[in-house]
């Protein structure tokens, strides 16, 4: 064995590496295999038939419905946000009496038997059009309340200048409501962000009512926002592109947006009813999420909602 050879099986000893293949045991590791495909946010999968026996498929809520607040003192009167912080502007009484309406047809989409968790924005007008749909549900069936930040209003600054407001809203219209940014505030971006960061939660919860024992094919998801925000929870969740956002419109105060689950085989997902798409203004095929339409999963009508 020359020097050079010696040195080098010397070094290998010293890092660790072995000279002879004896000193090695090599384990192959056999790839997991799915009997269906994994997507992203929007289609969930069976796990593999093999895995089954030792963990449950993952359930998902029955329906997700999205709620805009009812009408505030800053929609008929936007000199309001001059005194009053956003986050503070209170429900007009026009506002309550949306609220209390739309919470009898909450109470009809629900029924007797199915229960719902919420999820609210800290501001004032949300909070109260969160109480209303209380009055009109049975204490049994509101599993949860949660308050989340992530679904606040968009940030157009602090104590507001009405005529720097108007001006910068003219602005965005020209720009476009996801990138422009407001002076001192947030741009649709920084929604888009932290409400994507909001779903990422709401899919762990699920994980963990599951896991508590809840049937989540009996449990509804509620989420009281502001438009932009609920728009922009749509947009992550169906993969709208910017500009199919951009056409997009707020629905009116105190209206409930429906996302209701389909499953077929071993897929989920939810679609939104076509009378809300119609309201947002969407293209047919935002109706459901991208994945779904690639891979023709709607084309079967076989299919079920629970």
């Amino acid at each position: 064995m020359t020097p050079q050879t010696l040195l080098v099986n010397y070094m290998m000893i010293l890092l660790g590496i072995a000279c002879r293949p004896a000193l090695f045991t090599i384990t192959k590791v056999k790839p997991t295999v799915y009997t269906h495909r994994v997507f992203s946010v929007g289609l969930t999968t069976e796990l593999s038939s093999k895995n089954r026996a030792t963990q449950p498929p993952t359930q998902r809520p029955i329906r997700i419905i999205l709620v805009r607040h009812g009408e505030s003192l800053g929609n008929v009167d936007e000199s309001a946000y001059v005194t009053t912080p956003d986050w503070c502007v209170p429900l007009t009484d026009r506002g309550h009496e949306q609220a209390s309406e739309t919470g009898k047809e909450l109470k009809r989409i629900i029924g007797n038997d199915d229960g719902a968790f919420f999820y609210y924005s800290p501001y004032r007008r949300t909070i109260d059009t969160m109480k209303e749909f209380e009055k009109h549900l049975h204490p049994k069936q509101i599993i949860s309340m949660r308050e989340e930040p992530r679904i606040s209003e968009q940030q157009f600054g602090n104590f507001q200048n009405v005529e720097q407001v108007w001006e910068s809203k003219r602005e965005r219209h020209k720009f476009g409501r996801f990138y422009y940014r407001f002076r001192s505030g947030e741009a649709g971006l920084d929604v888009y962000s932290r409400v994507s960061s909001f779903i990422a939660t709401l899919v762990r919860d699920c994980q963990q009512y599951q896991k508590a024992g809840y049937d989540l094919d009996k449990i509804n998801v509620v989420i009281v926002t502001h438009g932009l925000s609920l728009r922009l929870f749509l947009m992550r969740w169906f993969q709208f592109s910017v500009e199919e956002f951009e056409a997009t419109e707020n629905p009116g105060n105190a209206k409930l947006v429906v996302m209701q689950k389909r499953c077929h085989e071993g897929h989920r997902w939810y679609e939104l009813e076509e009378k809300d798409r119609a309201i947002l203004n969407l293209p047919h095929w935002c109706t459901k999420p991208k994945n779904v339409i690639l891979h023709q999963l709607d084309n079967d009508e076989e299919f079920t909602f629970r």
